[in-house]
């Protein structure tokens, strides 16, 4: 199936009102005459899947009608066009519009595909990426993974930058790096309100690159986007997170990934709804399936009670932030031990300890187990957004 075709079929979702629309604002693919001379004669590598779009246009088609040499595509978690499962492994292959091979930086050829020798075949790698500005998805963890690539290749990096869907407002712990992994790469708090182009300049400039090397980079920015911009995607930026509510969530409702609590996958609503066979006192109910993009779902076909929070506003969610007000009442409800409540029932290394990974803080489990509200939790990390915002604020392009 052609590109955009694919890019249609599997992406195009009606999200709710903004501020200023995706058409409002020009995001920096869009940005040919900028980038043109910058990448002409030089052999590029582009970071990009499914969200890598101008209009209805995949940015690697504009970019190969502008005449310039795309020598090889890097994908991410979900794949190029965007439908894999989460850390479902995905494997590298060739695109069948263009010819050009697409290594998967999320599977087993990852390291073949960063080494030195296979970065030297190129002068440049450009990021063109939808992130959605929480520590632990994945994608801004790939362009991280591809910078150290760059710098230990001496190759520059280029940005094409795309606004920040929750790029309203910091909040969360900042990361422990006793926990870094692959949910988390960087000592940054859960939301830290930065566009991938804004955190790229903060990553060089705070030497968070391994050995505290740095790469030439150039972010192309947006224009008419502020952090207070309600940006609504025009594609879906994984197959789970649908609507703009359930990316306004997702701050405070991925947590479930590292208990014993469905948050939705399988439904028609993840990231929206959260529930457990065993959840006490709940009128609302669903069962999760298998279905493309939740193959095997937590709970499959197990009929789950909780809670539907569809009905809650957007900017109410926005001027909440991040709240653990949702996973504090599910631990009530399940009135389990602790250790039973955070068990996700994965069998990998470190799947014990999955929240604290999420979450980045050792300490917030006991403080749930030891009765703490949820605004009594987040007065513990609000040091660490004070500082972090002192930190960022010289890397930030676009007003607060």
């Amino acid at each position: 199936m052609k590109l955009k075709k694919l890019i249609v079929a599997l992406t195009l979702v009606t999200f709710g009102s903004a501020m200023l629309s995706a058409q409002e604002v020009v995001v920096g693919a869009a940005q040919v005459n900028e980038y043109l001379p910058l990448l002409k004669g030089k052999k590029i590598g582009l970071f990009s899947n499914h969200t890598g779009v101008v209009g209805n246009r995949h940015t690697l088609d504009v970019m190969l009608e502008s005449g310039l040499d795309v020598e090889v595509i890097y994908s991410p978690e979900h794949g190029f066009r965007g439908t894999a499962d989460a850390g479902e492994s995905v494997n590298s292959e060739i695109d069948s519009k263009t010819g050009i091979r697409i290594e998967s930086l999320y599977g087993s050829n990852k390291k073949k595909a960063l080494s030195k020798e296979e970065i030297s075949k190129i002068d440049i790698i450009v990021t063109d990426i939808q992130d959605v500005g929480l520590r632990f998805y994945t994608y801004y963890c790939t362009m991280v993974d591809l910078m150290n690539a760059a710098a230990v290749s001496g190759k520059e990096f280029m940005v094409f930058d795309r606004p920040n869907p929750n790029g309203m407002y910091v909040d969360g712990p900042t990361l422990d790096m006793k926990l870094k992994s692959g949910v988390g790469k960087l000592p940054i708090p859960v939301v830290h309100g930065l566009t991938l182009g804004e955190l790229a300049l903060m990553v060089n400039g705070e030497k968070w690159l391994n050995d505290g090397a740095t790469v030439p980079l150039h972010v192309v920015k947006c224009k008419n986007y502020t952090h207070q911009t309600r940006y609504v995607l025009p594609v879906a930026p994984s197959p789970n997170l649908r609507t703009m509510r359930s990316i306004y969530l997702y701050p405070s409702i991925c947590y479930f990934e590292g208990t014993s609590v469905s948050l939705g996958r399988g439904t028609d609503a993840p990231f929206e709804i959260y529930g457990h066979p065993d959840m006490k006192g709940c009128d609302f109910e669903f069962t999760p399936r298998s279905v493309e993009g939740a193959k095997n779902p937590p709970l499959l076909d197990k009929k789950c009670y909780g809670r539907d929070l569809r009905n809650l506003e957007d900017e109410a969610i926005i001027a909440k932030g991040l709240t653990l007000e949702y996973l504090i009442d599910a631990y009530k409800c399940m009135n389990v031990p602790v250790d039973e409540f955070f068990d996700n029932g994965y069998k990998y290394t470190g799947a014990k300890v999955f929240f604290e990974k999420l979450i980045g803080d050792e300490s917030i489990r006991g403080m749930i187990e030891n009765g703490m509200s949820a605004e009594e939790i987040k007065a513990t990390w609000a040091d660490d957004v004070e500082a972090f915002k002192a930190q960022r604020k010289p890397y930030l392009l676009y007003e607060e």
